[in-house]
């Protein structure tokens, strides 16, 4: 007699978990605190706005701000370290033009 009280409350405590679960989650994916990534591929001449994109900053940051980020994504991607060759330069290429040391005019 109390087996299928017993099944019935289990099954209605796994069912309001998941769809708390569920829940959840959806409204995790809903905020904005998941960043979204630029979908687009590199211009063929870069600008500030695109050099800002890669290196993930304002175009108006100061220059320390700007070799920081450039130094942290350096480390991550360097050739030397297993890092992608393109990435390297266009990263490089980024801060050349955010610095106002460069001609926004791109090397590949």
């Amino acid at each position: 007699m109390t087996t299928p009280l017993v099944l019935g409350v289990g099954t209605a405590v796994v069912a309001i978990a998941a769809r708390q679960i569920l829940l959840s989650g959806s409204r995790y994916m809903a905020t904005p605190r998941t960043r979204k990534h630029y979908e687009g591929g590199f211009q063929p001449n870069m600008t500030r706005r695109e050099a800002a994109l890669i290196l993930g900053i304002r175009e108006s940051s100061p220059e320390d701000r700007v070799k920081a980020i450039h130094k942290k994504l350096m480390i991550a991607n360097h050739p030397d370290a297993g890092g992608s060759d393109l990435i390297a330069a266009k990263v490089n290429e980024a801060k050349d033009i955010l610095l106002g040391k460069k001609k926004q005019e791109s090397i590949f």
